[in-house]
């Protein structure tokens, strides 16, 4: 269950900044943070603006699509055939590697260079204290190194009751 911490508590300000935490369990993995999305707005009280949604993890992106699980096998197939798992990557050779090295690090090259392919962040406009997507739009979060906690960085934009 996503947590929601807000950096700005007790201030009424134009822009609020707040952190959502999705906890991940499987290499590859597909979140729909539409409704946590939903009620950060309406507990901040955004009634006008846009919210923004960004992930603060290099081997994680976002996107907005359909949530539909079928999807989701497709998107894992497309992201396995442009950046296989199997495949030998340099960013996971400690011998050449010498920057950004830590111990007991992931071998995850793959997932960096499927993170590549999505956005780091994603952008909502918010009308009348709704998310302004879609009939079939959620924001997705997607994990390509899962099985860990994530943190997400959302800012509020625009106009509270």
């Amino acid at each position: 269950m996503p947590v929601m911490h807000s950096l700005m508590e007790g201030r009424t300000a134009l822009a609020q900044h707040l952190m959502l935490r999705v906890e991940t369990t499987r290499s590859f993995e597909i979140v729909d943070i539409t409704a946590a999305v939903v009620n950060i707005v309406a507990a901040a009280g955004l009634r006008e603006g846009m919210t923004m949604v960004q992930t603060r993890h290099t081997t994680t992106g976002l996107l907005i699509n359909e949530h539909e699980p079928l999807l989701f096998e497709d998107l894992q197939k497309m992201f396995e055939r442009l950046a296989p798992s199997w495949a030998i990557y340099a960013h996971d050779d400690p011998a050449r590697r010498v920057v950004n090295l830590t111990a007991n690090e992931r071998r995850n090259g793959h997932a960096h260079c499927r993170a590549a392919l999505l956005r780091a962040s994603e952008s909502v406009m918010v009308a009348d204290g709704t998310l302004g997507l879609g009939r079939w739009q959620r924001i997705l979060f997607v994990d390509c190194d899962g099985g860990q906690p994530r943190d997400l960085s959302v800012t509020l934009l625009g106009d509270y009751r």
